[in-house]
């Protein structure tokens, strides 16, 4: 009797349908607080709005400062305060404004290396995000070391990735002018930068490129990668000129390069997330003028002094996998 009830058992759970794909929401948000644009009275109801929602975790995309206050150590530690204010997880991932453009007289002339030093030996010190609840996240670097700010995890059958590719060209300069203008550094300092940026850039597409094998190993559904510049992805659209390989977007052509080369033999749907815009923007980037780019959909965040943030949605057995909504946040 008891291996007959065992039997039907068996025949009841193979008559069963598959586990449905797990579907779930992250947040996305960066550019903000500016003291510039009075956005501190915003941030609690913007805070209020994220912990009220049902997402697992939300990734920050860079620029806890505006681009012409100083870099002093207190940004920093104002900013861990406020990602670990979220009851969720909260991932950070650097802009320009607290490392690349430190060097300017208006952020105090810092050494926007040693700004980048200090964010990795203070702000990503552990294998953890931010967050009153923590996800467990894989860095490039050993915490608190080079790349350790580039990040890596998994949720729900998706990849997400983070990059320190930053605006302002991505911490490369074109010549000794452009070094020195409005800025305390010397032609020595750009140069020991402009080879920070080669160094990184290999890092962050060799980083990349681990993701991907990941993803394809794993059957991936999704990827999803964000960074805090906008790299001219808009670019070109309508016009003959590939403003991409101009000089003040040129330094993000090999990482593009390598995403459109990826996106060409992935299978599942990639989204790609960046700020420093400030506007919210959804759509589906162009390789050339008649050429779409069929798995890729950006996003591009809200930023000061819009106080807003964007709710992703991911079901991994739709079309589209990800669904992007605005969430305008009353004040």
């Amino acid at each position: 009797m008891l291996s007959r009830l065992v039997f039907a058992s068996l025949l009841s759970l193979l008559s069963l349908p598959a586990l449905a794909a797990e579907q779930f929401a992250f947040g996305l948000w960066g550019d903000m607080p500016y003291a510039k644009a009075g956005d501190l009275p915003k941030m609690k109801a913007l805070l209020d709005d994220i912990n009220a929602s049902d997402i697992a975790f939300s990734l920050y995309d860079g620029d806890i400062k505006d681009g012409s206050s100083k870099c002093t150590d207190d940004v920093y530690t104002d900013a861990v305060k406020m990602f670990d204010s979220l009851r969720k997880p909260a991932v950070y991932i650097p802009g320009d404004n607290e490392w690349t453009d430190c060097h300017r007289t208006n952020n105090g002339g810092y050494n926007n290396l040693e700004r980048l030093d200090h964010i990795r030996k203070t702000m990503m010190t552990s294998d953890e995000s931010y967050g009153q609840a923590r996800l467990k996240l894989i860095r490039q670097g050993t915490p608190g070391q080079i790349y350790s700010e580039n990040i890596r995890f998994s949720h729900g059958g998706i990849i997400f990735v983070g990059l320190n590719i930053p605006g302002s060209n991505n911490n490369f300069v074109h010549d000794d002018k452009e070094c020195t203008r409005k800025s305390a550094r010397t032609p020595a300092d750009c140069a020991a930068g402009n080879a920070e940026y080669r160094a990184r850039d290999a890092a962050n597409i060799a980083w990349m490129d681990a993701a991907f094998a990941e993803a394809r190993q794993a059957k991936a559904p999704g990827i999803v990668l964000v960074f805090q510049a906008d790299p001219g992805f808009d670019l070109p659209e309508t016009e003959d000129v590939n403003e991409r390989t101009l000089p003040d977007v040129d330094a993000y052509t090999k990482f593009l390069d390598a995403v459109m080369a990826h996106a060409g033999t992935y299978d599942g749907q990639i989204l790609l997330v960046h700020g420093d815009t400030h506007v919210f923007k959804v759509d589906k980037p162009l390789r050339d003028p008649m050429n779409v780019i069929p798995n890729i959909t950006r996003v591009q965040t809200f930023g000061s002094p819009q106080i807003h943030w964007v709710r992703v949605g991911v079901d991994p057995t739709s079309r589209n996998v990800f669904s992007i909504q605005p969430m305008m946040v009353r004040q």
